[in-house]
């Protein structure tokens, strides 16, 4: 049976010519050959499976060659030649520095550059993985690099060109190898798949070049794998299965029910998804990369971009059209939250869960109901609050119409039996009806703005629009609520905001939620908007029958103010290991 020889192997390339994606810097080392004009060292860097290795044999050969072409290729047919083909060639030398980076290995190679070559015209050493030599190594490197013998060149290769010393830097020729294309990949698989005999879809092919992401080696090797598991014909959807990758079109289907605001079709499909084996963080990545690509289409300048076939490019186009760039930009950025997030998630199903959700409450509108899965946004009555500010500075709540400020008198001097107000008043508020006021009892009072907000907490039960909704909730929940709602409060309640974030509220009997403050200016603050807190929790808890209560701390309930150095004594009591600590180093807190 004849041995079997992987076709990265196989199809290495043995000349300038046969180089693929390097066109630029095959041409220019040939230039190079054929003028004579040739450095003593040389850096190839670029990522890996490019070509980096393989010139720098090409190139290595073509110096030595005795009889070059007019192309700066090497004849093939010169003693040196033939001995570089068989592999027992005494003029090039190759070392792997990632597993030979001491001293001493660098200091043998350093002795081998003293001998001139006995065939050929230089001695040619080839260090791969350069960067891996430690700074002793590269030490023991850097005098010999600076002045080489007249027949030595060094052609050093690397994938991480920042690692390597700029004092090296500085000495070499460098060659920087771009990343191959996906177009040049499928054409270079089609050239091997008719030399194999082996039939594809060029969609599969497509597929394996974007896997690739820009090495040859990669692709053949994943096109070996391909046709090994395909038995000679090569298609999409074996493809897929055997690299266990996700198909694109469920992105496609994914980024469509988003904008379309479908939750509940979108969290079947990752279901269906995720029961298939593939994990959920692959998934938001691949979202995301699937979304950078519909970005990319949404500009003719910008296709080119896309690294993938044309097919997929037309599909991209398609949906670019159809959805906003404010969209995309949104769903980006949520989905890129959610990756870093990803591996510090204990529950990291419900993360992927909720991001899909909130992209796919982007398009959707401010007043819409939601999907009945999640509520697009609560909506608090503070923010009615914030609209009507500037207007409850300017007149006083007269019937039933609420006070929505710190509920002072308005400063007018009361007339006779009238209660007229002076011209400088007149011209600045619009005449309001006032009510009937007996002697002795002139203007308004603080007792009367008392009775007034009283009326309007009872007024504000009613605007409690879910109260078929009867959700169960805990403390727990409760407590998280009720500072949400504190952060959402409008800027000029950031004061009251600061101050309920310090109340605790709690469950006597459910759904009954009880508020304790310590001081009677904070229980009127609440008061005065007792209605609209109860209206909020009612929405986020999705209980509509929610009650509250606020009262005043007895005194057995009100908890001393602590000063720095009790509330440190108090956390020591608390945590024994911290009192131990500070007792074993003897430290000083303050």
């Amino acid at each position: 049976m004849e041995e079997y020889i992987v076709s990265a192997r196989k199809y290495r390339p043995m000349s300038f010519d046969t180089v693929v994606g390097q066109k630029s810097l095959t041409t220019t080392l040939r230039n190079a050959v054929r003028s004579g004009k040739l450095a003593h060292a040389y850096l190839f860097c670029g990522p890996r499976g490019v070509g980096k290795t393989t010139c720098a044999r090409i190139f290595a050969k073509a110096i030595n060659c005795m009889n070059p072409t007019a192309d700066g290729e090497a004849c093939n047919e010169c003693e040196s030649c033939k001995a570089f083909n068989e592999q027992r060639s005494y003029n090039i030398f190759e070392l792997d520095a990632a597993s030979n980076n001491s001293v001493e290995n660098i200091k043998s190679l350093m002795e081998q550059t003293r001998i001139p070559p006995q065939v050929g015209k230089y001695k040619v050493f080839i260090i791969d993985e350069v960067h891996m030599l430690s700074t002793a190594a590269f030490n023991a490197f850097l005098k010999t690099l600076e002045e080489p013998p007249a027949h030595v060149i060094f052609i050093l290769a690397t994938t991480e060109k920042h690692k390597i010393l700029p004092t090296i830097l500085s000495r070499c020729q460098i060659y920087d190898f771009e990343r191959i294309t996906v177009e040049t990949i499928v054409s270079h698989l089609k050239d091997v798949a008719a030399k194999e005999g082996i039939s594809y879809e060029e969609q599969a092919l497509a597929f394996i070049a974007e896997k690739a992401d820009g090495g040859m080696r990669d692709a053949l090797s994943i096109f070996d794998q391909a046709a090994s598991f395909c038995q000679g014909n090569i298609t999409y959807d074996q493809v897929l299965a055997d690299l266990n990758e996700l198909d694109a079109d469920n992105y496609f289907k994914m980024t469509d029910l988003a904008y379309d605001n479908k939750v509940a079709d979108l969290m079947l499909l990752l279901n269906d998804i995720i029961s298939k084996g593939f994990d959920g963080g692959n998934v938001v990545t691949g979202l995301a990369a699937h979304l950078r690509n519909v970005l990319m289409a949404k500009d003719t300048s910008t296709l080119p971009l896309l690294e993938t076939s044309k097919q997929q490019a037309e599909k991209f186009k398609q949906q670019a059209e159809k959805c906003s760039t404010t969209f995309v930009y949104r769903a980006l950025r949520i989905l890129n939250q959610c990756d870093v997030t990803y591996r510090a998630s204990s529950n990291k199903r419900l993360l992927v869960e909720l991001t899909l959700i909130e992209m796919a409450q982007i398009t959707q509108p401010d007043d819409a109901p939601g999907s009945g899965l999640c509520p697009k946004r609560l909506k608090t009555l503070f923010k009615h609050i914030a609209s009507s500010h500037s207007t409850a500075a300017q007149q006083v709540a007269v019937g039933n119409k609420p006070l929505l400020r710190s509920d002072r008198p308005t400063q007018a001097a009361a007339v006779g039996d009238g209660g007229t107000t002076t011209a400088a008043t007149e011209k600045r508020t619009a005449p309001v009806a006032r009510p009937k006021l007996k002697l002795g009892n002139l203007g308004t009072t603080f007792s009367s703005l008392k009775e007034r907000k009283e009326k309007q907490m009872g007024e504000a039960v009613e605007e409690v629009k879910n109260k078929d909704e009867n959700a169960s909730f805990d403390n727990e929940r409760l407590e998280f609520e009720w500072l949400s709602m504190c952060n959402r409060m409008p800027q000029h309640m950031v004061g009251l905001s600061s101050r309920l974030k310090n109340v605790k509220p709690v469950i006597t009997t459910f759904p009954e939620v009880e508020v304790v403050v310590d001081n009677t200016d904070l229980l009127d603050q609440i008061n005065a908007i007792k209605g609209r807190i109860r209206v909020t929790l009612a929405m986020s808890l999705h209980n509509g029958n929610i009650g509250l209560s606020v009262r005043l701390a007895e005194p057995k309930e009100r908890k001393p103010v602590l000063t720095r150095q009790q509330r440190l004594e108090a956390l020591q009591e608390e945590y024994k290991p911290i009192k131990m600590l500070r007792e074993l180093f003897n430290l000083e807190f303050s």
